[in-house]
């Protein structure tokens, strides 16, 4: 199998999506109320499909239970990993995600740390990034009497920032904003408010999880440090951004010319077109791609080659993913 396992997304509808999916990427998306593409996913939730080569209509998750030698034969119950791409014509509720340790007591999967490369912003977009509490009282009292300018913590964002959010990170995408979306395969969380929004489809407010909220919060707020490195491969700037025990990620930017990857420690890399076209080359054949696609690279393509004008985030599991 020296060839890449191209995806069809699974696609999400949410309260707060748009149909930016549609416009800026090509996707058929079910409605205009479309808020995420779980592009790259083992969840079952959402799982992607392969849509060539011999595992063609296979899903991610049955890739991972039935031919664990594309990954590396790599451990886990389940595919680490999950990339989305979210629009959101709306903001999104502010929430907080469990580690492992709480998912796994109180939700039976993987905790949620994630991270966002911003696509598009919006004039004057913001997230939501942390909180000002500094004991675990005070973040219960300003919850309870609903201080929420008080609590909250605004970041102003612009295209191509990104935001490294470790589980108990108090956060939301806000209104106006798309981004790429890289994270631990889990579909836990807590939402702690949502702007007293009415669901039209039930009318009725949706629900919050405040105890649990509480429960996972890291308090005080440190913003993460990320060990970012920048380097280049051949023709193409490349730009680590965060490298954890749950994930590495990256950017590749090529301008024309040609970037020879060769497989270091990570078993395999999931790989997001954000921008461009070109090809990737593998054992001599050669592969379009273009802006919207999406591919993982298995543990037996050693070496790769991308010719072309692209824009890329890739990622790979952590050392204990």
């Amino acid at each position: 199998m020296t060839e890449p396992l191209f995806l069809q997304p699974y696609f999400q509808e949410k309260i707060w999506g748009g149909s930016r999916l549609a416009s800026e990427y090509g996707y058929d998306i079910p409605s205009d109320h479309t808020g995420e593409c779980w592009a790259i996913s083992g969840h079952s939730h959402g799982p992607a499909t392969v849509i060539n080569g011999p595992y063609k209509g296979k899903t991610v998750t049955e890739l991972w239970d039935q031919h664990r030698e594309l990954f590396g034969d790599a451990k886990g119950d389940v595919f680490p990993l999950l990339t989305k791409i979210l629009d959101a014509r709306e903001d999104l509720s502010v929430q907080v995600h469990p580690d492992d340790a709480y998912a796994k007591e109180h939700e039976g999967e993987l905790g949620k740390t994630e991270c966002w490369y911003v696509l598009a912003a919006e004039p004057g977009a913001e997230m939501i990034y942390g909180h000002h509490a500094q004991t675990k009282a005070e973040l219960t009292e300003m919850i309870e009497n609903q201080q929420w300018d008080k609590l909250f913590r605004h970041v102003p964002v612009k295209p191509g920032d990104f935001l490294y959010v470790p589980s108990g990170t108090i956060h939301a995408i806000g209104k106006g904003i798309m981004v790429l979306e890289t994270q631990q395969s889990s579909d836990t969380t807590y939402r702690l408010y949502d702007f007293d929004r009415v669901d039209k489809k039930t009318g009725k407010k949706r629900e919050l999880h405040l105890k649990q909220s509480i429960d996972c919060t890291n308090v005080p707020f440190t913003e993460p440090k990320l060990n970012r490195k920048d380097y280049t491969v051949g023709d193409a700037q490349v730009t680590r951004f965060v490298s954890t025990k749950f994930f590495a990620v990256y950017k590749w930017s090529l301008t024309g010319g040609t970037a020879v990857f060769k497989r270091q420690e990570a078993p395999y890399t999931l790989v997001s077109v954000l921008d461009g076209q070109g090809e990737i080359k593998i054992d001599g054949q050669s592969y379009p791609i273009k802006k919207g696609v999406h591919f993982i690279l298995p543990s037996t393509v050693k070496e790769w080659q991308l010719n072309g004008n692209l824009t890329i985030i890739a990622s790979e599991p952590g050392q204990e993913a």
